[in-house]
């Protein structure tokens, strides 16, 4: 038996989820929120749980040195699937690494980076502080610290907009739920995450939504045609422009939290 638990999830995953408009979406205002604290190219990035590489690729291609670390063999293998169809500058700026996040200081031999990134990881983990420490510990001083996770404070969105009104009430007081993929996860807050990251030395620069209106609309019934260009272009853009601002900010499912270690 395997134990890579993402082995039956990895097609579903890399193939499938990215490929709709709200993979697009959160792949585009992720990178913009992203360039807005990042050093410039050639920076050394080091992706923590970065899949397939569905956030890293794209700041190999500017020209960034990329780090992906990812614990499981079928997503690494995904990776370099898509590493293949990369041009030949930007597939030599990558590196992949089979290891366990909780363990990444080790993996990458003590190596620190100009920017660390942990995307849609920690909702999988039942204690998220053993993570952020390894996060903020590969991070060089004055170094990014990036992280996606689920919202805490937006749990009744999903079965609100599925018309699951008992799981809505109840999402209110808890932080778990099995999500899209089939998958249990585990939400967390800013401000929890924040604190962590000060405790490690790490000052929040600021924090954004991540999904509003795709995740409505897709729970709500209403399928986005991932073909039409111009129609994914301007919903991206309403994406990106509701993830700087209160209140939609605070009603994405997802959020993205940036800090800065000390120099």
């Amino acid at each position: 038996m395997s134990d890579d638990t993402w082995a039956s999830l990895a097609d579903r995953f890399a193939d499938e989820a990215y490929a709709s408009v709200k993979g697009y979406v959160r792949t585009y205002v992720m990178h913009h929120q992203l360039l807005e604290h990042l050093p410039p190219p050639p920076a050394t990035v080091l992706d923590v749980g970065g899949g397939a590489g569905h956030q890293s690729f794209p700041l190999a291609q500017a020209g960034y040195d990329v780090t992906l670390l990812d614990s499981s063999p079928a997503m690494l293998a995904k990776a370099r699937q898509r590493l293949e169809r990369m041009p030949a500058g930007a597939r030599q700026r990558v590196t992949l690494l089979e290891a366990d996040g909780e363990h990444a200081a080790e993996a990458v031999r003590g190596r620190c980076f100009r920017a660390v990134l942990c995307h849609g990881v920690l909702g999988y983990l039942d204690d998220p502080e053993p993570l952020v420490t390894q996060l903020c510990e590969c991070a060089a001083d004055g170094g990014i610290v990036s992280i996606m996770t689920g919202n805490a404070k937006a749990a009744a969105v999903r079965p609100a907009m599925e018309r699951r009104w008992d799981d809505a009430l109840a999402s209110f007081d808890s932080r778990t739920e099995i999500g899209v993929l089939g998958v249990l996860g585990r939400a967390d807050t800013v401000e929890e995450l924040s604190e962590l990251m000060v405790s490690r030395g790490v000052t929040p620069l600021g924090w954004y939504g991540v999904w509003l209106f795709v995740d409505w609309l897709e729970f709500g019934g209403t399928e986005l045609d991932p073909t039409d260009a111009k129609q994914v272009a301007a919903t991206a853009a309403v994406e990106l422009e509701a993830s700087r601002r209160d209140p939609y900010r605070q009603l994405s499912r997802v959020f993205h939290l940036v800090g800065r270690k000390a120099a």
